[in-house]
């Protein structure tokens, strides 16, 4: 009888709390984690089938993810010094699985890190050192982490500097040799280090405030290449009871995060092949709004361009909106609208998809961010000619619309978070 990976989840979470870094008093710890999880057909048949241009581009999530994923872990205070100094750590583990069934998923250490908080002489700011996450935004609509600065390392976090608060932390990325096959002899390394500075919370007008994060990538391989990114958000808090973030990035070389961790994210290492002609720009703006306790809605308007003397250059636009109206504390009505452009590099048809969602959802309050939410979903997805190919690469479910233009999917899923 086979036995499910992720069913050690619960052993583990166990030797965490018998081993003093977990526990489920309200007084001594915390668990917190994220889940999402469903399941679906199409007009293909099969499985759940999602409608994705893949590439530089990231699709709109609301009944169009095929995926399972699941995070969580504890934070707990370990210790504390006579004079205040607090040390805090954290545990998290995480599972994912491309389908609906994700019972198999592996599970892997998400977080693992210990902070010293309250330090006199960062002027009562965080000393860290582990793997964890760090600094991730994200445009919830487009599930789009448009800057994530997780990895190993260590840092000083949070340190009051003028008006807002200065952070440093340096990583080791990609962590590894490459190896001849045939002698073993150590080739080359794909390793970096990476700095990362960051400004936060500098008030600029009334409820506005500038964050900016600049990263420094050492590459450490011979005839590898150094990059650098540079992003700075603006933040105007209480427009029409939401935010709005206005955001402008630039990365070169592995600064790009292009051939990183998932989903090629700007702030983390990409590859260190990649030359100083390899650059990314992006321009975005991502609003949500609760101007009434029934309705809410995010907009989203975003710009990328990848530009390399390889490849030439590419550029991902899109445009979408997801209304949400609460008929009563616990059911709203969700639709989402998206529709997204690529440019091809070699002057070829542009590639075009748009993706609409109906979701009925049974959900714990009227607000835009309140969770858990239980949906039921009907998604139509319409793409050119020149999107087939693009279209049946990027499908979980493979190839399945051949040379068709078309589908709809339907299907549940759940998200939490907590």
């Amino acid at each position: 009888m086979k036995r499910s990976t992720l069913s050690v989840f619960p052993t583990l979470l166990a030797m965490a709390i018998s081993s003093g870094f977990a526990h489920a008093s309200e007084a001594e710890g915390e668990f917190h984690g994220y889940l999402r999880a469903g399941a679906g057909s199409s007009s293909a048949k099969g499985p759940q089938s999602c409608y994705d241009l893949g590439g530089n581009t990231m699709k709109y999530r609301l009944g169009n993810e095929c995926d399972s994923y699941f995070e969580g872990g504890y934070t707990k205070e370990l210790a504390k010094s006579e004079n205040g100094v607090s040390f805090v750590g954290t545990l998290w583990l995480d599972a994912y699985k491309n389908g609906s069934d994700f019972g198999n998923a592996k599970p892997e250490i998400a977080k693992a890190y210990v902070e010293a908080k309250g330090l006199d002489f960062l002027n009562g700011g965080v000393a860290w050192i582990g793997k964890r996450y760090y600094f991730r935004p994200d445009i919830h609509m487009l599930d789009l982490q448009y800057i994530n600065l997780n990895g190993t390392g260590g840092g000083f976090d949070k340190i009051p500097a003028g008006a807002g608060k200065a952070s440093y932390a340096i990583f080791k990325d990609n962590d590894s040799n490459v190896f001849d096959a045939t002698t073993g002899k150590v080739l080359s390394t794909t390793a970096a280090i990476r700095q990362n500075f960051t400004y936060e919370g500098l008030p600029v007008n009334t409820n506005g405030t500038v964050d900016a994060a600049l990263s420094i990538i050492s590459a450490q391989g011979e005839n590898k290449h150094n990059g650098w990114q540079f992003s700075v958000f603006h933040k105007q808090d209480k427009v029409l009871g939401g935010t709005n973030t206005l955001g402008l990035q630039y990365g070169v070389g592995p600064g790009t995060g292009v051939g990183g961790p998932c989903c090629d994210r700007i702030g983390s290492s990409g590859s260190t092949a990649l030359g100083s002609d390899v650059t990314r720009l992006r321009i975005f703006n991502d609003l949500v709004i609760q101007p009434t306790k029934q309705f809410s809605m995010e907009f989203v308007a975003l710009m990328q361009r990848d530009k390399s003397d390889a490849q030439g250059s590419s550029t991902w636009s899109t445009l979408g909106v997801r209304p949400v109206y609460a008929f009563t504390q616990n059911f709203k009505l969700q639709a989402e609208l998206g529709s997204s452009r690529v440019t091809q590099a070699n002057g070829g048809d542009d590639l075009r998809l748009t993706k609409f969602t109906i979701a009925p959802t049974i959900a714990m309050g009227e607000s835009y961010w309140s969770r858990p939410e239980l949906r039921a979903f009907v998604t139509y997805g319409k793409w050119n000619k020149a999107a087939i190919a693009a279209v049946n690469a990027s499908n979980n479910s493979g190839p399945v619309y051949g040379n068709n233009t078309s589908g709809t999917s339907v299907g549940i899923q759940l998200e939490t978070w907590f």
